[in-house]
This record gives C-alpha cells, structure tokens and sequence, in this order.
C-alpha cells in the first residue's frame, strides 16, 4: 500500500498516539537508543551486508549533490536546484532501495522507497526539520518489520547508517540552503535534527570521562566527535552559529546543567514524544502504509 496522509488537525493527534504506526515508531526509537547504550561509533558490532548497502546508497545520494549545483538565483535561501535533486530522488527511489534490499523484498519496495524520498526534505518549501527526520527513521522501521534487517543489526542501523545520513543532510541543508521546517530558534535543540541527540546522549551513558557538563569545551567535541553522534552535533553547531553556545543554543546549555547521561537521555525521549511525535504541524505530513499503520494498536 502506497502510504497517505490521515493526519489533519489537532483532534487528529489522539487516532496517531493509539496508532500502530505510533506504537512500532516509538518502539522502534527507543529500542535503537538501548542498542547503541555506551558503544562508540568505531566499536565493533556487526555489519551485515544490507548495512553495508545501506551507506553505499547514502554515498550514491550523496555524491548526485555534487551533480546537481545550487544555481544562482536572488533569494539566499531554498536553492531551486534542490527540486531537480528531489526529482532525481524520487525517480530512482525504488531502484535504491531494491539494491539495497534485493527482488526477494520487492512486494514492499514502493511502500519502504516513499519514507526515503520524505527523508530528504520538502521540495515545494524547500525546507527540512525533525519531521524528515522521522522518515527516515520510520524507512529504517520498515526494513527491521520486513526482516531485511534484524535484531543485530540495530547498533549499525544508528552508528553506521543513521551517521551516514546525518553527513548527508547536512550537505543537502548546506548546499542548496534549505530552511528549517518550523524551527523553534533558540528553544529547539537543532534547527534540523533531534535523534542523533537522543541516540548520541545514549552512547555516553557510562562514560568515564565526558560528563554532561563537559559537552560544551571544544577540546570534549573536538576530540571525540567522531565516535559519539551527541558531540559531533555540538561540533557542528559551533562551526555554523556564531556567538556564545549559551545563546544560540540555549536548550543545549541548559541540558549540559543535568548531572547524569541517564536522566538527559530519558529526558530527550520524554522530549521527542511531547515536541516532534506530539505536534501537529510535524505528524500532518506523516505517511501511513501497511507496515505503519494508523489503524489502533490492539493489546498492549
């Protein structure tokens, strides 16, 4: 089944939270942030093949930026040549994913291929925020329900793929300047993303030596940002806001007051559920298939 909208207005929020799709997304959310608890990204952990196809697709996605030039035009921002990359994705989407998931899987392809163009942005605005995100969280969802991934896979699914894309969006919002979709400023966490927040506070729990309060010196993210998503988020938000952290990134600040990875951590699921899988504006653009469904969850 080719996913649909079904969500509309705010008194559409209660049938999403009592939803399939809503129970298998934050099951599947949390259930990641467990596996990748105190691992680093250059641990080992296994690496199967689809993993493996997985960032060979994101590097493919990746490398068709460079194909794609931003062209010149008056505005600052919302290149144009970002809907020519959008179309070239979508084109190719279920090719994409068929290669990385082989014929066996073909039944499902149309339906797991549209989370993946969703992942990239919206061409019409020219945008992208925590709502794209979910996408592609929720394609990595329907490879894990269909098998083509399993249980073991899901510390590479965080450290190997979703870090990959992480690299990859972050070329996509530089290159073509894209928008923050509903950006909250200064009282979100990122103008873009919250999971590698999330999953990245769960890497450190346990850690010895990088405590919350030393994630905001630079000799902390510099140094260890290449094996913990948490940091490299830091990393990359002091290399493009300008200023004090504690002002353009006065939520963050704040988090690195908390004594524990624990509490920081619970507190971020606590957080996505209210802010992202609880708001209207982010859900109404949520697609519901077959695999996420927004018929009721029955049972607990």
């Amino acid at each position: 089944k080719v996913p649909t909208k079904e969500i509309y207005e705010p008194q559409d929020l209660k049938k999403w939270e009592e939803s399939e799709a809503y129970r298998d997304l934050v099951g599947f959310i949390t259930a990641i942030n467990d596996a990748v608890k105190g691992k680093k990204i250059s641990d080992s952990y296994p690496v199967s093949q689809t993993i493996e196809n997985l960032v060979a697709m994101l590097d493919k996605m990746s490398n068709w930026i460079d194909e794609i030039p931003p062209i010149d035009q008056p505005q600052r921002f919302g290149n144009k040549a970002f809907r020519d990359y959008f179309k070239r994705v979508k084109e190719n989407a279920e090719a994409l994913v068929r290669k990385v998931v082989g014929d066996k899987f073909e039944a499902c392809i149309p339906e797991i291929s549209t989370y993946l163009v969703e992942s990239i942005g919206n061409d019409t605005r020219i945008d992208y925020g925590s709502g794209h995100e979910l996408a592609f969280a929720a394609f990595l969802c329907c490879l894990f329900k269909v098998e083509a991934l399993t249980e073991q896979d899901a510390p590479a699914a965080a450290l190997k793929v979703f870090e990959r894309y992480l690299h990859f969006v972050r070329k996509l919002q530089t290159v073509y300047r894209m928008e923050p979709a509903g950006s909250h400023g200064v009282w979100s966490l990122d103008d873009f993303q919250f999971l590698p927040f999330m999953w990245g506070s769960s890497q450190l729990i346990g850690h010895k030596r990088i405590l919350p309060k030393s994630f905001v010196n630079p000799d902390i993210y510099e140094h260890f940002a290449k094996d913990y998503m948490f940091l490299g988020c830091i990393k990359y938000i002091n290399q493009v806001k300008t200023g004090p952290f504690a002002e353009h990134s006065n939520q963050l600040w704040n988090i690195s007051g908390v004594p524990h990875w624990e509490k920081v951590n619970s507190g971020f699921i606590k957080m996505y559920k209210a802010e992202v899988l609880g708001k209207c504006p982010v859900v109404q653009h949520f697609l519901f298939g077959s695999l996420l469904s927004i018929q009721p969850a029955t049972g607990t």
